[in-house]
């Protein structure tokens, strides 16, 4: 007979964990298992900030998919559509080429993208902190302002080049503000030319208080600190308008600035839209077990998925935490091995075991199990959790090498240019736009079968 074949989109927490228990969970003849992923690594989102900051090397966050898996089938590419009617994944490969991919099962892990509000100029002037090109961009972008800023006489050019915005008071823009102004204090001493007090980070969110999953005391420690080094946060504020060379605050101030990083918040990927199926603000809805009710054999996670929280209870579900997607991807596997054995299914369960921010250098704020820290025991375990998630014993000796290296050596400021002629827009590095309607994906779903 042949094999099962059980398919998942996603190479992230969710569905590498998810792969790596099926491989261990059921023998070669059981199923057929495939990944399908555009990159060959599993990005580890929570480090991106050090990345822009230069702390790491992109290497350290990328982990290596063929290292962590032996016999899972890679297919190079993103999943544009899905046809649960026909058990068909249209996949769209790196190379362009559009194909169908039969399964039996499907595991959805695509994860999620930036979320975005009609505010004029944002989707042309922002930039994300939500994929290694985009914190590899943000990095040369933020030194070329340095660098433009001492070679112009200009002072009206160098006041907007100087000025840096993050939007988003969550842990991506907490962090990434804390981080990035930490690089370009200790990289303007490379600058004689520069005015120290010119520089300026704005770290605004409309929420009235700074990640409030934290708590108030760790939440106003944290904005102490950012304030303390120099970062104007405001709160209850957003953007009304971004140009080329200014940005709009709602309380109707204009600064000139021509960096805007954008991380308020995240939805589900657009994938999740060419499915038929019932949602919750946007992510797929799922039984407990995490299965698509709608659908046989369809199981979703992760970012794209309201998975009931029931350690909560109340109707919460799981927040769009690497923690929660790993242990996920961990009890779909149990889950999809029971039903190929037809055993019965397991909800998933889960307490939280906390947060950690890393702000850089020796600030930290971090709440595990409960217990409220600051300062350098905060900061041990904030590093310490990270390494000890990381999938690869090569890539949590990168990630320590790293940091010791950058506490040690410092950094060299250096632009790589790689990305310097390339669209800097969201949609370009999410790829947003590649995403197929429902009846274009019945369209392709019905021809590439029927080629064969």
């Amino acid at each position: 007979m042949e094999r099962p074949r059980i398919l998942i989109v996603g190479g992230g927490f969710a569905g590498l964990e998810c792969a790596r228990r099926l491989e261990r969970k059921l023998a070669p003849s059981e199923a057929e298992i495939s990944l399908v992923t555009p990159f060959s690594y599993q990005l580890y989102l929570p480090l991106l900030p050090h990345v822009a900051a230069g702390v790491l090397t992109p290497q350290s966050v990328a982990i290596s998919l063929r290292r962590s898996l032996r016999r899972t089938h890679i297919v190079p590419g993103g999943a544009i559509g899905i046809d649960p009617r026909s058990k068909v994944a249209v996949v769209r490969k790196i190379t362009d080429e559009v194909v169908a991919v039969k399964y039996d099962y499907l595991v959805l892990a695509p994860g999620s993208v930036t979320r975005t509000f009609d505010i004029p100029g944002l989707p042309d002037y922002a930039r994300g902190m939500k994929t290694l090109a985009e914190a590899t961009y943000i990095r040369d972008h933020v030194i070329a302002q340095l660098d433009l800023a001492s070679a112009s006489m200009d002072e009206n050019e160098r006041a907007s080049r100087l000025q840096f915005v993050v939007v988003g008071g969550g842990y991506a823009g907490t962090e990434t503000a804390a981080c990035l102004q930490r690089l370009t204090t200790a990289a303007i001493r490379r600058y004689p030319r520069l005015d120290p007090h010119l520089i300026k980070w704005h770290l605004i969110d409309i929420a009235p208080k700074l990640m409030p999953e934290l708590g108030d005391k760790l939440g106003v420690t944290a904005m102490e600190i950012l304030r303390r080094r120099g970062v104007d946060v405001s709160l209850g504020v957003s953007i009304a308008e971004v140009g080329p060379e200014t940005v709009k605050f709602t309380d109707g101030r204009t600064l000139p600035c021509r960096t805007l990083i954008w991380t308020a918040g995240v939805a589900a990927s657009p994938l999740v839209g060419t499915l038929d199926a019932e949602t919750v603000r946007g992510r797929l809805a799922v039984t407990a077990e995490m299965r698509v009710p709608q659908f046989e054999g369809v199981f979703a996670l992760g970012d794209a998925a309201a998975v009931p929280d029931l350690a909560k209870g109340d109707g919460a579900v799981c927040p769009p935490t690497a923690q929660h997607s790993a242990r996920q991807g961990k009890r779909v596997a149990e889950n999809l091995v029971a039903a190929l054995r037809n055993q019965p299914l397991q909800p998933y369960f889960h307490k939280d075991l906390g947060l950690v921010v890393d702000l850089g250098g020796k600030d930290a704020v971090s709440k595990p199990l409960g217990v409220e820290l600051h300062g350098a025991p905060a900061q041990a375990v904030a590093r310490g959790y990270h390494v000890m998630a990381m999938r690869t014993n090569t890539a949590k000796y990168r990630t320590a090498a790293n940091w010791l290296l950058n506490a040690t050596a410092g950094d060299d400021f250096v632009r790589t240019g790689f990305l310097a002629r390339q669209p800097a827009r969201l949609r370009d590095f999410e790829y947003t736009d590649a995403y197929l309607s429902r009846d274009e994906v019945r369209e392709h779903a019905q021809a590439l079968l029927a080629k064969g």
